[in-house]
């Protein structure tokens, strides 16, 4: 076989494991409170 067969071939072989393996669940951290409070408006500067 001539090598661009062989590496058609390989890249194949590589894509279908790739699609065949089994998936991981991603981890979601949800942060119930907020990092920062937002100022409160105190009018101030009318």
């Amino acid at each position: 076989m001539s090598k661009s067969v062989k590496v058609v071939l390989g890249l194949s072989l590589v894509a279908f494991i790739a699609a065949c393996s089994p998936k991981q669940e991603e981890v979601v951290y949800v942060n119930p409170e907020p990092i920062s409070i937002e100022p409160a408006y105190t009018g101030k500067y009318k």
